[in-house]
C-alpha cells in the first residue's frame, strides 16, 4: 500500500498548493479552452492555476466530431476568417502534436439534383486550399462518379455524377485537452480536477479568485489571483452568475449528437461528407478505429450540460442519413455501440442565425468584471488561437501590455516525435503487437516508452482492459501516477474511450479493473463500491438514449 499514500499525498499536496500563494491567473474550465489558456499563460512566465470541477475533457471537449479541420461548411455561411484561421491552426497542431491530430482524406460524392453540385464544391474547395495558403496536406481532387467508388466502394452509386477529395485532419480530443492540461503543469501551472468553484473573491472592486472546494474530501481553500479566466463553455453563465446573480447569457447551447456502429458494417475506407437527405445540413462519416462514427446533428438546447445526451429522434436521424449513402449496411438501433451528445456553447455577441447549423463559431473574448475575462464560442480547431487572446486580454487586464504567445513553436508533452511511422515501428518491435503499439504511439507520442516501462516491472500490466479493445491496463496505472485520473469515468471514457467502444460503456471492465484501481488509489471495499456505483451513473447519464 506505500503507492497508494504515494498517491493521496500527491492529490493532497496539490489541493494545499492551490492555496499556498496568489497566482497572476486562475483558469475555471479544464475544457480545451482553459486547458490551452493555461499552457499558453505558464509558458509566458504568469502564475497559474487550473481548476476543473470534474475531469478534464469531462464536458463537451470530449464529445466532439474528433476532428481538427478548417471548416469547409463554414463557407457556405461566409465565415472565411474563421476558415483561415481554423486552416492556420490546424496546421499548427499538426507540427506540435502530431501524435494526436493526424492527417484523414475526406471523399466528398456528389449526386444529381444535390443541393452542392461538382461545380460549387469544386469552387468552394479551391477556396479551401487557397486559405490555408495551399499547404495542407494535399490539394483537392475533382472525381468523376469512378474515382468516388474507387476511394469508397461501398457508397451508393445510384445518381451519383462524381465528387471530390479532400484533406483535414483526426484527433482525439480528451487526450488533445489532456496533453494542455500536463504541458502547462510541466510549464508549472498547478492544476486540479475534481475540484468545484464555489464563490468568487473580491479584491476592493476586483474579482480576487475564488473558494473552491475538493469534491473529494470537502476541503475548501481559497485561492487568490489577480485575474480569473471563466473558460467553463456551456456552463459560462453559471459561474458568472456567482459574481452577479442576475448577469444575462451570453451563449445559447447547441446539441450535437453521434452515433457509433461497427466500421464492418458501413465498410468506409476513410472519412465522407455528406449531405443529409432529410434537411441538406453537412455531416460526417468517420473512421475511428474499429469503428465509424456518424454526426453530427446541431439543434438549439436548453438542457443543462451535464445532462446532454442523444434521444431517439437524433440516433434516427443519423441512421438515415447513413443509410441513405451506404443502403447495404441497413443499420438499425441494435447496431449502435454508443450514441453521446455535447453541448456547444455558441457566443451570442459572435452573431446568431436562424438555425445551430448557420450560428457563428467565432469565439468571443471579454472583461465582464474587472479582473475577471470570460471567453465563450469557439470551436477544438481553434482552442490555441483563442487561449492566446485570452491570456493577452489577462495581461491587459493585470495593467500591462501583451508578451508574445509560445505555444505555436513548443511540442505539447508526447509531440516531439519526427517520424510517426518510424515510431510506432520502433514500438512495435518492442512490443510485438501492431495493434497496440499504434494505440500507445498515437496517445502518448514519445511517451510511449514511460506506459511501457511499467510492463517490464509487473507483467500482469500488459493485460487489455476489455479483450477485444487494445488499451492495456498499464495505461490505468500511468494515468493514476501521471495523468491526475481519479475516477473510473476518468480512466475508461477519457484517458481511454473503452465506454465508447464496448456495449455496456465500460461496466464489465470497471469491475476487472476495480482491484487492481483500488491498491493504486487508496480504496477499501466500501469506496471501490461506491466509485463502481459513481461510474455507472456517469456511463448512464451519458449514453442513455432518451425517448424521442
Amino acid at each position: 500500500m506505500q503507492r497508494t499514500a504515494v498517491t493521496s499525498s500527491r492529490r493532497s499536496a496539490l489541493f494545499d498548493a492551490l492555496g499556498a500563494a496568489p497566482f497572476d491567473v486562475l483558469v475555471i474550465g479544464g475544457g480545451i479552452t482553459g486547458a490551452g489558456t493555461a499552457r499558453d499563460a505558464a509558458m509566458r512566465g504568469l502564475r497559474v492555476a487550473l481548476v476543473e470541477q470534474s475531469d478534464f475533457a469531462s464536458g463537451t471537449s470530449s464529445r466532439s466530431s474528433r476532428l481538427v479541420h478548417g471548416g469547409v461548411r463554414y463557407l457556405e455561411h461566409g465565415q472565411v476568417g474563421l476558415v483561415f484561421e481554423s486552416s492556420r491552426e490546424r496546421r499548427t497542431l499538426l507540427r506540435i502534436a502530431p501524435h494526436l491530430v493526424r492527417p484523414l482524406p475526406f471523399t466528398w460524392p456528389v449526386y444529381r439534383g444535390a443541393r452542392i453540385g461538382r461545380w460549387k464544391l469544386a469552387a468552394g474547395l479551391t477556396l479551401y486550399d487557397a486559405l490555408a495558403l495551399f499547404r495542407n496536406v494535399g490539394r483537392h481532387q475533382r472525381l468523376n462518379a469512378r474515382g468516388v467508388t474507387s476511394y469508397e466502394p461501398h457508397v451508393s452509386q445510384q445518381r451519383l455524377v462524381g465528387g471530390a477529395r479532400y484533406w483535414d485532419s483526426a484527433t482525439d480530443d480528451a487526450r488533445l485537452t489532456l496533453a494542455n492540461v500536463l504541458s502547462a503543469q510541466r510549464a508549472g501551472a498547478v492544476v486540479a480536477n475534481h475540484t468545484r468553484v464555489i464563490g468568487m473573491l473580491r479584491e476592493g472592486n476586483r474579482i480576487g479568485g475564488a473558494s473552491v472546494v475538493d469534491v473529494e474530501t470537502g476541503a475548501m481553500v481559497e485561492v487568490r489571483a489577480r485575474a480569473v479566466v471563466n473558460a467553463t463553455g456551456p456552463w459560462s453563465d453559471k459561474v458568472e452568475r456567482l459574481v452577479r446573480s442576475g448577469a444575462a447569457s451570453a451563449l445559447r447551447g447547441s446539441k450535437g449528437v453521434h452515433v457509433s456502429v461497427p466500421r464492418s458494417r458501413i465498410g468506409n475506407t476513410a472519412a465522407l461528407t455528406l449531405t443529409a437527405p432529410q434537411d441538406g445540413r453537412v455531416m460526417f462519416v468517420l473512421p475511428s478505429g474499429a469503428f465509424t462514427i456518424i454526426g453530427t446533428t446541431d439543434t438549439f438546447d436548453d438542457v443543462p450540460p451535464e445532462d446532454v445526451r442523444a434521444n431517439e429522434r437524433d440516433v434516427a436521424y443519423l441512421l438515415e442519413s447513413a443509410n441513405h449513402y451506404f443502403p447495404d449496411a441497413a443499420l438499425t438501433r441494435s447496431d449502435v455501440v454508443s450514441a453521446w451528445a455535447g453541448l456547444r456553447p455558441l457566443a451570442l455577441a459572435a452573431g446568431g442565425g436562424s438555425s445551430a447549423s448557420a450560428a457563428s463559431r467565432e469565439h468571443a473574448i471579454s472583461e465582464v468584471e474587472p479582473g475577471l475575462v470570460r471567453v465563450t464560442g469557439g470551436k477544438l480547431t481553434t482552442y490555441r488561437s483563442m487561449a492566446s487572446q485570452v491570456v493577452d486580454a489577462v495581461q491587459r487586464s493585470l495593467g500591462g501590455a501583451p508578451t508574445k504567445s509560445l505555444t505555436a513553436h513548443e511540442p505539447l508533452v508526447g509531440g516531439d516525435v519526427a517520424d510517426i511511422a518510424r515510431e510506432i515501428g520502433d514500438a512495435t518491435r518492442v512490443i510485438e503487437d501492431g495493434v497496440v503499439a499504434e494505440r500507445l504511439v498515437h496517445a502518448y507520442g514519445s511517451a510511449w516508452r514511460n506506459v511501457w516501462a511499467l510492463v517490464g516491472n509487473d507483467d500482469m500490466l500488459r493485460t487489455r482492459i476489455a479483450p477485444e479493445r487494445p488499451y492495456l491496463l498499464a495505461e490505468l496505472r500511468h494515468a493514476v501516477e501521471h495523468e491526475l485520473a481519479r475516477t473510473f469515468g476518468d480512466l475508461l471514457i477519457r484517458r481511454t474511450p473503452v465506454a465508447f467502444e464496448t456495449q455496456d460503456h465500460g461496466r464489465n471492465a470497471a469491475r476487472r479493473i476495480a482491484p487492481s484501481v483500488a491498491l493504486w488509489l487508496g480504496w477499501d471495499s466500501a469506496a471501490t463500491e461506491a466509485a463502481l456505483g459513481a461510474y455507472d451513473l456517469e456511463v448512464t447519464r451519458m449514453f442513455t438514449i432518451d425517448g424521442a
